[in-house]
C-alpha cells in the first residue's frame, strides 16, 4: 500500500482500524486490537502490544494475544479485510469444536489464516515459533487439528494491500 493501511479512512470512520474496531463491537463482547503502538491511534479501545523488540509478526500478535485475554480461543481478522461479515464470523464458531486447535476460512484461492479461530492449545507452539523467529501460519496449522471452512464467496476476503484495492473498497462500502 506504501503507507499504514490501518490508518487510512475507511467507512465514515478516521481510520480503517476505527471502522474495524466499531463494527466488530457490534458483533462481539470483547473486542481487541493487536497491535505494535497504540500512540497511532486516535480512538479509544483495548490495545493489546506486541512486543517491541519483534519486527512485525502475526505470532508476536498471538503470543500477546493469548497472553492479555483469559479466554481459551480468539477470533482473529486483520484490519484489511472490512467485508467479513457476521455470517462468516458465525459459520465459524458454529464449526468449532473444543477438540480442534483452529477452525480457518477458506475460499477457492486459498485459506485465509488471519480470518479464524485459534485456540489456546497452540498458545506454547506460537511461543516456540516466535522465538526461533518462524512465522508461517500456515505450516503450524497444517501440522495441527484445524478445521478448513468453505467459503464460495471470494468478495468478502479481499485484502486492501494495493490502492486500486483501496479505492476499490471505498466505493463498496
Amino acid at each position: 500500500m506504501g503507507e499504514d493501511k490501518s490508518l487510512l479512512p475507511f467507512g465514515g470512520f478516521s481510520s480503517l482500524s476505527e471502522f474495524q474496531y466499531q463494527r466488530l463491537t457490534q458483533l462481539f463482547a470483547h473486542v481487541a486490537i493487536s497491535t505494535k503502538s497504540a500512540d497511532k491511534f486516535s480512538f479509544k479501545a483495548e490495545f493489546i502490544l506486541d512486543p517491541i523488540e519483534v519486527d512485525y509478526a502475526p505470532t508476536a500478535g498471538f503470543v500477546s494475544a493469548f497472553k492479555a485475554i483469559n479466554d481459551d480461543r480468539i477470533m482473529v481478522l486483520s484490519v484489511d479485510t472490512p467485508f467479513v461479515d457476521a455470517s462468516i464470523f458465525q459459520k465459524l464458531i458454529d464449526s468449532d469444536s473444543e477438540e480442534l486447535d483452529a477452525v480457518i476460512a477458506t475460499t477457492k484461492t486459498g485459506s485465509h489464516p488471519l480470518c479464524g479461530i485459534y485456540h489456546r492449545s497452540l498458545f506454547e507452539e506460537f511461543e516456540r515459533m516466535l522465538a526461533e523467529g518462524d512465522h508461517r501460519l500456515g505450516k503450524l496449522l497444517a501440522s495441527s487439528n484445524t478445521l478448513y471452512v468453505e467459503f464460495t464467496d471470494e468478495e468478502p476476503f479481499a485484502n486492501l494491500n494495493h490502492p486500486h484495492e483501496y479505492q476499490e473498497a471505498l466505493k463498496r462500502i
